[in-house]
């Protein structure tokens, strides 16, 4: 016992390491040391000491950061009027082109991601977008596209044999092979029930902002570049 130096040690203080016989000698070296006894768990260990435990210890320690840094994310104090009323702007420009925009409550997802702003100048939207290529379970996040693009001009980095990026027309090979009249661009009808899930299909040659008109967004609007040969259980309004 490092504390009375008589009884053979049984406890290690987990913040300094000290060894103690009895809780006494554990009580007496926190009040000298000014030790809470509770272990640092952002301490430096050396590669050769590091353990099995250590990686828990380490995992579990990001894990609670990132548990608290989520809790303060949904605390509804953090988030001033000044946000509020910019999407309710937002909502409001989105009502004036017919849109309907749907923002989440604080803390989802979709509501953390999302960059889409209308920019009063241009009196135009740049729009948070995500393009999914089911096919080659593949998915792609664009912020900042101008509404006045059109969905062709949003695809070609992608799915074009010549204009694409390498890495990415490697990964979506089966898109790049197929004839372009053989992509379908799909967008999921909201607000329907989990059984009877419905797309609306997109006009490639028309720019964004019309081809969201008349339609509900949650957020951000999510693209879903299907082919028409391959396409199963995704069912087109109307057909």
């Amino acid at each position: 016992c490092e504390t009375c130096s008589k009884e053979e040690a049984k406890y290690r203080c987990p913040r300094c390491m000290k060894y103690s016989c009895s809780l006494l000698c554990v009580k007496k070296h926190k009040l000298a040391l000014s030790c809470n006894g509770v272990r640092d768990k952002t301490a430096f260990v050396s590669v050769n000491e590091f353990t099995d435990l250590n990686l828990l210890s380490d995992y579990r320690f990001l894990e609670d950061v990132s548990r608290t840094a989520d809790a303060a994310a949904r605390h509804c104090t953090v988030h001033s009027p000044a946000t509020k009323r910019l999407l309710q702007c937002l909502r409001n420009k989105a009502r004036g082109c017919n849109i309907e925009l749907k923002t989440l409550p604080v803390g989802f997802t979709k509501r953390r991601e999302n960059s889409t702003m209308f920019n009063s100048k241009e009196n135009k939207f740049y729009w948070h977008l995500k393009l999914v290529f089911p096919h080659c379970h593949a998915e792609y996040t664009l912020k900042r596209v101008p509404d006045d693009k059109t969905v062709a001009d949003i695809l070609k980095p992608y799915i074009d044999p010549v204009e694409s990026d390498p890495v990415v027309c490697q990964r979506l090979k089966i898109y790049t092979a197929s004839p372009q009249s053989d992509v379908q661009i799909l967008m999921k009808v909201e607000n329907r029930s989990r059984n009877s899930v419905r797309y609306n299909e997109l006009d490639a040659s028309r720019s964004l902002l019309d081809n969201l008109k008349g339609k509900v967004i949650i957020e951000y609007p999510t693209l879903f570049v299907v082919l028409k040969t391959l396409k199963k259980d995704m069912v087109v309004l109307g057909k």
